[in-house]
């Protein structure tokens, strides 16, 4: 569809729209909008990361003008330092992703500030001296890159002499499938195809230099990690396309100037991991293994699995690797070695984000190891990163200090400080803030949304685990029993995923935002999500739309059994698999009084000739469409299409490579012929993650205002 028939489109739905009340509409716009305006007043973070001697800290903080690094003491973290490559503060531009050098005296960060236009990023270093333990420390910032395309992840060798990083030479778009998809044209799958690798600079040079390739053009690189001798590379990577390939992704190690080595490939091994994602690659101290999370994942980046290790030297590279964490039932997505038989794991378990001590017993060899582990150093009803689908904490070299940001429904983002000497605790308070940016803006932005509380229930033998936003206003305390509320059902993408406990109002479909309109919000986990065990992700497996649905009804039965719920006046919405089973579930019930669907796939069949990442579905559903398409057409909504009764509304970006827009265009169609109530809007030049901050609010404005017009909240 050109881009003019799309905005003919969209002026079609505004149309249609004044059937309902012009006043009732613009009520729910100015409600979402305030409460946009009121969370904009919260300052949030990027990569936050310790130094080595753990007396520093360095993070990018976010401001009304972009973003810039800060650099302060442990001990006294009031006293920042801006160490940026801004020459006017008043101006928008980006800086972050931060990585400290060994000696803990420099500090690399990407900023785009200093290009013309801010169009290019490029890596920077600041150049510490003074007393930076008291606050008295002085930068000097110094541009070491000279690249041109996209620039990523930056890690100092652990010799100091050298910076690795991710680049795309040449990129004319984002990597990885939440971008939006380049136009079509050309000879498909072989014009314009970018790969991303692995480049390095000199670290001491201080000056600009164009990017030296460590890996070959042949291989797109997802991520890495320098050997502990800095001579070699280990970095999970896939034939191009990357945004396909991912899900088939080996490891390989490789000498700096020498030819990559595969050491684990997940489709030839014969064992457990067979098929499966792996992810996080870290070197052991000693230099013999690389440990990794590996597990079934849905997308790059939502990381969540098992803990994995293999010889350094290859010796495993078809062989089974050694699983560490079997049975576990908590989510491993983040690791890090403190010594050569102890690692950190960051897991999720449950709606808890925890940090624990893994200590590693046995001959690695002969696969034969035995795991303990600690007490967790911290336990938190909240998210740890930076926002972004990459976990992001930092560990000095003695491995008794971690920084990272965190969050919570009732916590704003802030800069934390976590200790393993001593007894941690639960919760935000057994914490050291390090960071004050947000200091009362939860009074203020959280009092316009409700209180959120973690639920959980049974459901043919699986614990489910979800969080129940209440309405504004709403006292769980004194529930009263005249007043009846609405609900909305908030199924997260994935699935291999997991509804955490997040400050904020992002996203074009967010629960606060619904929660602040005067609904309930459910937002469940059940099977095929992160946070029990890679048996609970892996069970449903060939049965999409299934036994996951049947777990979020008991959700919904649970809920209005303990809370003044209207069980005739309940929603569903959801977002990619989300948006799939809003989709599905319309087909399956008619519980649901409204719905709205966002990036959501309605027939899997055709799906899988129209996507760019078709790898990932062969782990789930066990084989190809052309080989199997039986099991395709089970979980397809559009076979069930004649069962729908509720009104949809349905939104997608025309360039979603992850959901392509005809997925909607097919359900829409289906619908309107059925005579079932509908709209659909396509958004110009957006992929599967919108990057226009007025199509992310139109598309919250027009959810609420579909939910008002069929199941208002009073």
């Amino acid at each position: 569809m050109k881009a003019g028939k799309i905005l003919t489109g969209l002026a079609l739905v505004a149309t249609a729209w004044s059937a309902w009340s012009q006043s009732a509409q613009n009520d729910v716009k100015s409600q979402v909008m305030a409460l946009e305006k009121a969370a904009q007043k919260s300052h949030g973070f990027g990569s936050a990361a310790i130094s080595p001697d753990g007396n520093l800290v360095a993070y990018s903080g976010w401001s009304e003008t972009g973003s810039r690094v800060l650099v302060a003491p442990i001990g006294d973290p009031a006293k920042t330092l801006a160490v940026t490559a801004r020459t006017d503060d008043k101006e928008r531009c980006g800086e972050g992703r931060v990585a400290w050098a060994p000696d803990s005296k420099h500090v690399a960060f990407l900023s785009d500030c200093a290009s013309d236009g801010h169009a290019q990023q490029d890596v920077f270093v600041a150049t510490l001296s003074g007393d930076e333990a008291n606050g008295h420390a002085k930068a000097t910032v110094a541009q070491v890159s000279a690249a041109k395309g996209e620039v990523g992840y930056p890690t100092y060798s652990p010799d100091g002499d050298r910076i690795a990083f991710l680049y795309v030479e040449g990129a004319t778009r984002a990597a990885g499938a939440l971008a939006a998809m380049k136009p079509w044209s050309g000879v498909i799958g072989e014009d314009g195809i970018e790969v991303q690798r692995l480049a390095t600079v000199d670290a001491r040079a201080l000056k600009p230099m164009k990017p030296e390739f460590a890996t070959p053009a042949s291989l797109h690189v997802y991520e890495y990690d320098w050997s502990p001798d800095s001579k070699k590379l280990a970095y999970t990577a896939a034939n191009p396309p990357g945004e396909d390939n991912w899900w088939v992704a080996n490891l390989y190690v490789q000498p700096l100037g020498g030819e990559p080595k595969v050491v684990f490939n997940p489709t030839k091994t014969t064992g457990a991991m067979h098929g499966l994602q792996i992810a996080v690659p870290r070197w052991s101290p000693d230099g013999k293994e690389i440990a990794f999370i590996g597990g079934l994942m849905s997308d790059q980046g939502s990381t969540g699995g098992d803990v994995w290790m293999v010889a350094s030297s290859g010796a495993q590279a078809e062989a089974g690797a050694v699983d560490l964490t079997p049975g576990r039932t908590a989510t491993p997505a983040w690791i890090t070695w403190a010594n050569d038989h102890t690692m950190f794991v960051s897991e999720l378990r449950g709606g808890q984000s925890e940090l624990v001590k893994m200590t590693l017993t046995g001959d690695a060899a002969s696969g034969g190891v035995a795991t303990s582990f600690s007490a967790p150093v911290y336990a938190l009803a909240g998210s740890v990163g930076d926002g972004r689908l990459h976990l992001s904490i930092s560990a000095a070299h003695n491995d008794k200090a971690f920084v990272f940001t965190a969050s919570s429904f009732a916590h704003p983002p802030e800069v934390y400080l976590a200790r393993t000497m001593g007894t941690m605790g639960m919760g935000f308070a057994a914490l050291t803030q390090l960071t004050h940016a947000n200091d009362g803006v939860a009074e203020e932005a959280g009092a316009l949304w409700g209180k959120t509380v973690s639920v959980s229930w049974t459901n043919e033998g699986f614990h489910v685990q979800g969080w129940l936003h209440m309405p504004k206003g709403f006292d769980p305390a004194h529930p009263g029993t005249a007043t009846k509320y609405p609900m909305i059902v908030l199924v997260h993408g994935g699935p291999a995923a997991a509804t955490m406990s997040r400050w904020g109002v992002g996203g074009s479909l967010n629960a606060a935002s619904f929660s602040a309109l005067g609904y309930f919000v459910l937002e469940p986990n059940p099977r095929g999500s992160y946070g029990q065990g890679e048996s609970f992700a892996a069970a449903n497996r060939k049965d999409f739309g299934y036994g996951d649905l049947r777990d979020i009804l008991k959700g919904v039965d649970t809920v209005i059994a303990r809370y003044p719920v209207d069980g005739n006046r309940v929603g569903i919405t959801g977002w990619s698999y989300g948006g799939f089973m809003t989709m599905f579930a319309v087909t399956q019930t008619t519980r649901f009084r409204a719905a709205v669907a966002g990036a959501g796939l309605s027939n899997w069949q055709s799906y899988y000739g129209e996507n760019s990442i078709d790898q990932w579905m062969i782990p789930y559903f066990g084989a190809s469409v052309y080989d199997d398409p039986a099991v395709y057409a089970k979980s397809s909504a559009i076979n069930y299409i004649k069962n729908v009764k509720t009104p949809t509304l349905v939104v997608v970006g025309d360039r979603d490579g992850e959901c392509p827009a005809p997925q909607s265009f097919e359900f829409w169609h289906a619908l309107r012929d059925e005579h079932v109530t509908t709209q659909l809007v396509v958004y110009p030049n957006e992929g599967h993650g919108f990057v226009n901050p007025e199509h992310r609010l139109d598309v919250l404005v027009r959810a609420a205002a579909w939910f008002a017009k069929y199941m208002p909240a009073s």
